[in-house]
């Protein structure tokens, strides 16, 4: 998935999201900070939303059903993941990947996870905080190798 796939995908489904939270599209565009005219031409599909305002929307209606539906019960995650790609930078403690996840690899504590969804993959620690994330299925596999034998 790339950052193009996610702004195709919720600048088509933006008007399901602010129909599903219960907004006009005055109160919506407020909250997501753009005009009320942008919102509509992003709704009536004539332009894509820009990134910033897919990211507002995503950690903004996280939870609603069309979100989860979209990425998964994380989706900021997914953002993260594409926004920057293939670097650890960070621990943010996840629920261990119960819903939404496969497991590829478990070595030594570590975890090598797939999101059903979106399909990134992610590294977690045995006590379940992300420290890696990526699309590209080889390189997440390669860092679950280094990680996992200790370098």
């Amino acid at each position: 998935m790339t950052r193009d796939d996610i702004i195709m995908k919720v600048s088509e489904k933006l008007r399901l999201i602010r129909t599903e939270a219960g907004y006009t599209q005055d109160k919506m565009a407020d909250i997501i900070g753009v005009s009320k005219k942008t919102l509509v031409q992003i709704e009536k599909g004539r332009v894509p939303a820009g990134w910033s305002t897919v990211v507002a929307v995503c950690a903004l209606f996280r939870e609603t059903e069309t979100v989860q539906f979209l990425f998964g019960n994380e989706p900021l995650e997914v953002l993260e993941t594409v926004a920057r790609e293939g670097i650890d930078y960070r621990k943010g403690k996840t629920m261990g990947g119960k819903i939404w996840w496969r497991e590829i690899k478990r070595k030594n504590g570590y975890i090598l996870q797939q999101n059903i969804l979106s399909k990134h993959l992610r590294i977690l620690d045995e006590e379940h905080y992300r420290i890696y994330s990526s699309f590209d299925e080889e390189s997440a596999s390669q860092r679950f190798d280094e990680i996992a034998a200790g370098k």
